[in-house]
């Protein structure tokens, strides 16, 4: 199949709206898939079938790519019985990370009121960023070997993500989530040990499978409000965190801005954008029950689905 044309760099022909993608981790690598009413479609399959080029990767389509064609396979597959064959029952899919390769993962820190006092903490004055790496990320149904023979103090932290749709750089608060291509929904998983054996937090924030992401991009048309999201973890069935983005300290577009003055964000730069308070870290000393190989955490934003890891 022909590559898809692509738009000028940081620019759609067709702007994602009122789309909701997802990545399939397939035996032919990673490919997009895009939610419906009735499954998740799989691009590449109903491209063939309905002999419409669309771009049949999320790196393509947040690369420029014309996002009128996933539209038209979208109609296609709802409207026509042989779409059915290339419409995937959500409980079947093998999800991969969201955004699987990032050029960047940036994450804040302490950026919830209440996360900011349970840790003892003072409100930040800017926002606190540390980073990530690609191997951290994980999908949806997908599972975290714990590192457990250098780290016993492990925790989840649920956080909005924001993806990043438009290369900025020096983007004033006021302008910047028109530079957003979508959000997600993330957990800055952490090894507490590890983060607190020195000033620096990287060992007990990059260990692999430190960053589930998904199962969902969605568009950002579709989130006309990121300051106004429930948001909430639970482990085990359990509910241990619950809150809303609205306490967020520094909102979705002072990070960007923010971000976007020390260095360039370019198209498929994802933000994980703090945590709320309930961690484990948070409790006191005696309370504290660390995450265990066997125990299943699910993240839940409101409009962006929820986020399941198995520890192993």
């Amino acid at each position: 199949m022909a590559t898809p044309k692509k738009a000028a760099p940081g620019k759609y022909s067709s702007k994602p709206a009122q789309l909701t993608f997802a990545t399939l981790d397939t035996q032919r690598g990673y490919r997009l898939g895009l939610k419906t009413e009735r499954g998740i479609l799989d691009v590449e399959r109903a491209s063939r079938l309905f002999r419409i080029k669309a771009p049949i990767t999320i790196d393509a389509v947040l690369a420029g790519a014309d996002c009128a064609p996933l539209k038209q396979l979208v109609d296609r597959a709802l409207a026509d019985k042989r779409g059915k064959s290339a419409l995937l029952p959500e409980s079947r899919v093998k999800f991969g990370p969201a955004v699987p390769h990032p050029g960047k993962i940036i994450c804040v820190g302490l950026n919830y009121r209440q996360h900011a006092q349970e840790t003892g903490n003072p409100i930040p004055l800017v926002p606190i960023l540390f980073n990530k790496y690609n191997n951290t990320l994980v999908g949806h149904r997908g599972r975290i070997r714990l590192p457990t023979k250098v780290s016993s103090q492990f925790d989840y932290e649920v956080e909005l993500v924001v993806v990043m749709g438009r290369k900025a750089r020096e983007v004033p608060p006021e302008k910047a989530l028109s530079y957003v291509f979508g959000y997600a929904n993330g957990n800055d998983f952490s090894a507490r040990d590890l983060m607190r054996a020195t000033s620096q937090l990287m060992l007990g924030k990059t260990c692999d499978g430190f960053a589930p992401l998904g199962p969902y991009i969605v568009s950002a048309d579709q989130i006309p409000d990121p300051q106004n999201l429930k948001i909430a973890t639970y482990v085990n069935g359990e509910q241990r965190q619950n809150s809303n983005t609205a306490d967020m300290i520094f909102t979705c577009a002072q990070i960007v801005s923010y971000c976007s003055r020390h260095f360039t964000l370019l198209p498929g730069d994802v933000i994980y954008t703090g945590t709320p308070q309930g961690v484990i870290l948070g409790y006191p000393p005696e309370k504290r029950v660390w995450l265990k190989p066997g125990d299943k955490v699910v993240t839940d934003i409101e409009k962006l689905g929820a986020l399941e890891v198995t520890l192993a």
